[in-house]
């Protein structure tokens, strides 16, 4: 395997020296992304909000610093990742606001109906099952409570679909298809938007 390609193949689950570096490397690279997401959320006040696959804690970071007034929790199946997002949200962490630990969007280890806001950023490329997974995120939101996803990829141009090939089960999805395994999940009010200049698209739906 050549070295690109074992570089890339640790976005899905990073661990040792290029895990390290490729989480760096989000954090860095997916600011903008992650920036852009956010405001797609429009005038929303969350008190409780979860970011699956949160990979270096850059988004929960965002976040909650865009909701002074919310807590936050993170889960990642990366113990590197979980790691550096601790690092990352160390100061909410001391002051109660944030909780981050191991664990998978198969089973997500908290109570029902307990967020009003789930996000999910450059993860659901790896999501096994999107249906059954939206169907877990959608179980820990609040009735009301609004789902976003963002990815860098709209599924439809030719760079994402060269890094679904590079990247082993990796799927990108295009907002068609992201949107009907949201209804089919039980959400409604969904709405899209995409990046005048860049293929990327976040996708915000309400249970």
């Amino acid at each position: 395997m050549s070295f690109s390609r074992k570089f890339f193949n640790q976005a899905s689950q990073p661990e040792g020296f290029l895990g390290a570096l490729m989480i760096r490397g989000m954090n860095r690279g997916h600011a903008p992304l992650a920036d852009w997401g956010i405001k797609q959320l429009g005038e929303i006040e969350p008190s409780a909000i979860l970011d699956i696959g949160c990979g270096g804690g850059l988004h929960l970071h965002k976040l909650l610093k865009r909701y002074p007034g919310a807590k936050g929790a993170g889960i990642d199946i990366s113990p590197l990742c979980v790691k550096k997002a601790v690092k990352t949200n160390r100061k909410s962490i001391e002051s109660g606001r944030c909780a981050i630990q191991l664990a998978s969007v198969t089973d997500i280890p908290f109570p029902e109906k307990k967020f009003d806001l789930v996000t999910a950023f450059e993860t659901v490329y790896f999501w096994p099952g999107l249906e059954a997974c939206f169907a877990q995120a959608a179980k820990v939101l609040r009735e009301g409570g609004v789902f976003l996803i963002v990815n860098e990829t709209d599924g439809e141009d030719p760079i994402g679909r060269k890094f679904e090939k590079l990247i082993d089960r990796m799927t990108v999805y295009t907002g068609g298809e992201t949107e009907s395994a949201l209804r089919g999940a039980g959400f409604s009010d969904i709405r899209i938007a995409r990046h005048s200049a860049f293929p990327w698209i976040a996708v915000c739906a309400r249970k």
